[in-house]
């Protein structure tokens, strides 16, 4: 795997076909693993039962051959909901999940169209003040799905810019090990402040819930626990939906007869939000899962305790899933979207329908405002997030009138 990660999709349909569905790849640091990239292969992979999350099933980490400055130490080791299995896997989920119902995710539209609002405000300031162009990753994408879950969280404005730094470099794969050891000592040492802070002045808020309910049954969520819950909501509830936004601003930018099809009528934004997330995931290559024991998936074998990586950005493109034109970006395509971008089985994202609604808002509103809205920079000349894990690009300069 490159670590400094780059477009995956010509890479992706070369493995594909030459190798199928299931590969073996080297991790950084020269760690054997594996990634599955066929949808049908993945889709078994997620719910298989003899397919867990725990560290303890990581056999060259638990034999001492992963270093502490490994880059992906912190998706194996990291105490949440991403890294249990069965009973306490459903604890941990059971603490948040009523907070990101249908129905409640649906309540805080109000909110996410006034902060869309706003921050529509902002990106025009931006590209008054940059002769017609600003960059709509930093100033639309990021701010809107960081601050809804910094809300939710009960996280003050102050952390925010710093939360995002750092869980940027946390899921980076291209740093180096130092870097890699203080980005996670710098992020739970800040988590543990917010955490402390709210525990001093507990809200209305998802982060104060989780403390009152460690407070009132210990059992429930561990210390470890609650902080590593804190570093998923965070990273996962705005990183995916940073990546989702900006990539579909820049398909609908370099399609504009399928933007076309939506300004008329003949598409919907949810259709939009769909094929993105099939067409580019927002996620490339997740990890870990690790077979329980000797696991054989549509012909290969994956020895039991080898690092898996889901390939989500593979599996959206996957021609025997989604047809010859698998490769394309088409809203009006006969067969709806069938896609694994936000997960299947029992680790299914938790934040999918607010990821939806954020995504869905955030563009329809940017399109209403700027019907016109165009790249300043060729796609290819666009420079990439440094992460295989995550798949998208790291800045995204846009004109937002025609001159």
């Amino acid at each position: 795997m490159d670590p400094a990660g780059g477009c995956p999709h010509a890479g992706n349909a070369r493995l594909l076909a030459a190798r199928g569905p299931v590969v073996p790849v080297v991790l950084p640091g020269e760690v054997a693993g594996m990634a599955v990239l066929g949808h049908e292969a993945l889709r078994e992979f997620l719910a298989h039962p003899d397919v867990a999350k725990g560290a303890r099933h990581f056999t060259a980490l638990a034999e001492g051959r992963v270093p502490e400055g490994w880059p992906l130490r912190t998706f194996a080791t990291v105490q949440g909901m991403t890294t249990a299995d069965d009973a306490d896997h459903r604890r941990l989920r059971a603490l948040v999940s009523r907070a990101f119902t249908p129905r409640r995710v649906e309540e805080l539209r109000p909110r996410v169209e006034a902060m869309t609002s706003t921050l529509l405000d902002d990106l025009e300031a931006a590209a008054e003040a940059g002769d017609g162009v600003a960059d709509l990753r930093r100033h639309y994408a990021l701010p809107l799905p960081l601050g809804v879950i910094c809300e939710l969280m009960g996280v003050a404005e102050e952390h925010q810019d710093g939360l995002h730094a750092l869980s940027n470099r946390v899921v980076s794969t291209d740093v180096g090990p130092e870097e890699a050891l203080n980005a996670n000592r710098d992020l739970l040492s800040l988590l543990t402040a917010i955490a402390a802070d709210r525990a001093k002045s507990p809200g209305d808020d998802l982060t104060s819930a989780l403390i009152a309910a460690r407070e009132e049954d210990g059992d429930r969520l561990s210390g470890p626990e609650l902080i590593g819950t804190l570093l998923l909501l965070i990273i996962a509830g705005h990183e995916t939906t940073l990546n989702l936004i900006t990539n579909a601003v820049r398909a609908l930018c370099t399609h504009p007869a399928q933007l076309a099809h939506v300004l008329a009528g003949r598409a919907t934004w949810p259709d939009v939000v769909e094929e993105t997330l099939r067409w580019d995931s927002p996620v490339s290559y997740f990890p870990f899962r690790y077979p329980t024991r000797d696991l054989t998936l549509h012909g290969a074998l994956i020895p039991r305790g080898t690092p898996v990586l889901a390939g989500y950005s593979a599996a959206g493109r996957d021609p025997s899933a989604h047809g010859e034109d698998a490769a394309a970006f088409d809203l009006t395509r006969r067969t709806p979207a069938k896609h694994l971008s936000l997960g299947h089985g029992p680790h299914y994202c938790l934040g999918a329908p607010l990821a939806r609604l954020e995504t869905t808002v955030a563009l329809q509103s940017l399109f209403t405002r700027f019907p016109t809205l165009t790249l300043a920079t060729p796609p290819p000349d666009l420079p990439r997030h440094k992460s295989f894990v995550g798949n998208s690009t790291a800045t995204l300069p846009v004109r937002l009138r025609q001159e």
